[in-house]
């Protein structure tokens, strides 16, 4: 809730791998989940410091909660440097991550993130809120214990939308990216001039006007 040390709004963000109205597994066979990843600008010390005391306060209710009284030597925390290497595979981040701070935040199905725009108001329209967007998010640091495992998560609370950023990949382009703009539809040829009265139109190509059916006179069978 907030009010909650454990619970933290951002600053100014950008936002990555938006999964926010629909779930999303990386890999078949997961737990599907809305989920987005966050990017904070390091200049941003006072969103990090929040953070930082967040996951102090998650792993001291890790200690009293889930650890048995105690704390693991080791406490995996969901925070990475961006300008590191990504810890799932040693790879560096991607180059929109440098100079940020990046972590992912999830919620499950039955709890589906509000998406708000600057205003405060619902974004109906899905395709305002894409990778590379620039935002704020509210999210919950909360330690676990799972299959022997202990460590520190996210949850994914409301996400604002506050300003368009350039997409980042794997975005769909817009029909006009794709197909330029709109053109105008091209004019109708004018009708040529004829040598008739008002209004009359010459038969159209290819088929000739009807002749008057010749008369037959019944007792010759001759024309007449």
């Amino acid at each position: 809730m907030i009010g909650d040390a454990t619970n933290v709004t951002t600053g100014e963000v950008r936002l990555s791998y938006v999964h926010l109205f629909k779930p999303y597994a990386a890999m078949q066979g997961q737990e599907e989940k809305y989920s987005v990843t966050v990017l904070v600008p390091k200049t941003d010390t006072d969103t990090m410091a929040r953070i930082q005391a967040a996951v102090e306060a998650a792993k001291q209710r890790g200690i009293a909660d889930k650890w048995n009284g105690q704390c693991p030597p080791i406490v995996p925390v969901p925070v990475y440097d961006g300008d590191g290497a990504r810890p799932s595979d040693g790879m560096p981040f991607g180059p929109e991550c440098k100079g940020h701070y990046v972590f992912t935040a999830s919620a499950k199905v039955d709890y589906p993130p509000e998406v708000v725009d600057k205003m405060g108001n619902p974004i109906i329209n899905q395709s305002e809120v894409y990778s590379g967007m620039y935002g704020r998010v509210n999210v919950s640091f909360y330690p676990y214990s799972f299959g022997g495992k202990k460590g520190i998560g996210c949850g994914l609370g409301p996400v604002q939308k506050l300003r368009d950023g350039e997409p980042l990949g794997g975005s769909a382009p817009t029909a006009a990216q794709a197909f330029g703009a709109p053109q105008p539809a091209a004019a109708a040829p004018a009708a040529p001039y004829g040598t008739g009265p008002a209004g009359y139109q010459p038969p159209a190509q290819g088929f000739q006007a009807a002749q008057p059916a010749t008369r037959i006179n019944p007792i010759t069978g001759l024309p007449m």
